[in-house]
């Protein structure tokens, strides 16, 4: 069970093409806010001819972004690259200079056991040759992981892999699209990835493995506007937390509020988290009834709900 509130507050993850020439000014100006981060990205949403050029610009972004930081107050979200390979970690952070402060982390698309390693080795070194600590965010996107006969001895050596870096491995990601294209499914906006079994059956086999140590990001949301997106997303946000999904990527300023809302914890949930923590060691009892008498509390049972619960209300506030 993550312990620190780091872990927990990636929360909207905005995804946005490497090569667009506005997002600093877009960061500078808080047009999206201040309770968000960033994924720049130089792999799917890169055309390979031009991948080059793409790096260019998104170099001049962070350093735009970290100089402007320098003379005016504004909010710098957790920013991310999702690089096309390992040896891509290296090369940009070689390349950016001082701007490599304002960077969180890098994402490792199509995570797998073949690249696993060069990923995990490639982010140990900037931690140590730079002295500056970056978080690696793998994304679980390849096929290799629908075969059954191999799904979980590939999920469970994923994780001995990222064992070895815990702490520096800030999110799983899922790619929810991904794993549905394989299977020529696409949902629409009033229906939900929790209910295209094929493909939730390997969101809850990620989250089976990896989710008592790890914190695992909500697949994307790829609708933004027309009828009932925002309904859409605000009910597999609802599902995606039940199960124990944290945080989701988008595509889309606007779907940002409604995942921070929907981060929000009730009073009644804090209330009793509170309770939980706070239980007295030395009672002859360790359950009782909430505050409000509609459940039942158990310290044994709770504490770790009880502990996210907190952590989660700390970043993301009340409803």
């Amino acid at each position: 069970m993550k312990n620190s509130i780091i872990y927990y507050s990636v929360g909207a993850l905005l995804y946005c093409p490497a090569n667009n020439k506005k997002i600093a000014t877009s960061i500078i100006l808080e047009k999206f806010g201040s309770r968000f981060s960033l994924a720049l990205c130089l792999e799917d949403t890169i055309n390979d001819i031009y991948v080059k050029e793409a790096v260019n610009i998104l170099l001049c972004s962070l350093n735009s972004i970290y100089k402007a930081h320098k003379t005016k107050d504004f909010y710098i979200p957790k920013i991310f690259i999702r690089v096309r390979n390992p040896q891509q970690i290296s090369e940009l952070t070689e390349k950016m200079g001082e701007s490599l402060e304002i960077l969180t982390g890098y994402i490792a698309p199509k995570f797998s056991l073949e690249n696993a390693s060069n990923y995990i080795s490639a982010v140990e070194k900037v931690c140590m040759e730079y002295k500056h600590k970056v978080y690696l965010m793998p994304i679980f996107e390849n096929p290799d992981i629908i075969n059954l006969q191999n799904r979980y001895k590939i999920l469970y050596g994923l994780k001995s892999e990222l064992d070895s870096v815990e702490e520096l491995v800030l999110n799983i990601r899922v790619g929810g699209n991904d794993l549905s294209h394989m299977f020529g499914l696409r949902r629409h906006a009033s229906e939900s990835i929790h209910n295209m079994k094929p493909v939730s059956n390997i969101l809850t086999d990620i989250l089976t493995v990896f989710g008592m140590d790890y914190i695992v990001s909500g697949p994307v949301w790829e609708y933004y506007n027309g009828h009932g997106w925002a309904t859409g997303l605000k009910k597999e946000l609802s599902q995606d937390l039940l199960c124990g999904f944290i945080g989701k990527t988008v595509i889309h300023p606007k779907q940002i509020q409604v995942v921070n809302d929907a981060l929000k914890i009730p009073v009644n949930d804090l209330n009793d988290a509170k309770s939980i923590l706070n239980w007295d060691k030395n009672s002859s009892a360790f359950v009782s009834g909430n505050i409000s008498k509609e459940r039942m509390n158990e310290y044994k049972t709770h504490s770790n709900w009880a502990l996210k619960t907190v952590f989660m209300s700390e970043y993301y506030g009340t409803k």
